[in-house]
């Protein structure tokens, strides 16, 4: 990873798509882990989270989570999935939080150094140019470890870097041995 210091940088992750990406490779995220590791390399100045949520269930399987995460250093970006069908008949539900974190890295943009996007999302490469323009630097974390792989190629030929989340598994992954914690 390379990271100076004393830049100021924000994490914007793509929950579905965070949580998609470490499924495929075998591991769950220790999201305090994830902070403390930022957190020591950098100034991080906010960690964001954007996930949707079904609106009409009186329990949520992330709601936990989502609970745990905004009591414990991230900033939450929620919105209500969206139930739909599709043309062939089947219910699907939508919910993507592309535009939020994307108008959200643009505002904050000004006040950080380095933005780090953790999506492997090819609609985000024209949100990485934009930034590039604006002078900042930003990292891309996936992986090409996957068959096919979870990053979009034209997404991690424009970040300034590209973090291979498996490579970080050892310093990112919930132990199996440890129950989540959830408090």
């Amino acid at each position: 990873m390379n990271f100076y210091p004393t830049e100021r940088v924000a994490l914007f992750i793509d929950g579905a798509n965070l949580y998609a990406t470490a499924k495929s490779l075998g591991f769950d995220i220790d999201y305090k882990r994830l902070l403390r590791l930022f957190r020591d390399k950098v100034l991080l100045v906010r960690a964001l989270y954007y996930t949707a949520l079904a609106d009409d269930q009186e329990y949520s399987s992330i709601r936990p989570l989502v609970d745990w995460l905004d009591y414990n250093g991230f900033s939450m970006v929620t919105k209500p999935s969206k139930e739909f069908v599709d043309g062939s008949g089947r219910r699907k539900i939508k919910g993507n939080m592309d535009i939020e974190l994307a108008v959200d890295a643009m505002r904050l943009a000004e006040n950080l150094d380095h933005i780090v996007i953790f999506s492997g999302d090819g609609d985000f490469r024209s949100l990485v140019a934009a930034l590039q323009q604006m002078g900042k630097r930003v990292s891309v974390v996936s992986t090409l470890q996957t068959q096919p792989p979870m990053i979009a190629d034209e997404l991690r030929r424009q970040a300034d870097q590209f973090l291979d989340l498996a490579d970080l598994e050892k310093e990112v992954a919930r132990t199996h041995n440890e129950a989540p914690d959830l408090h």
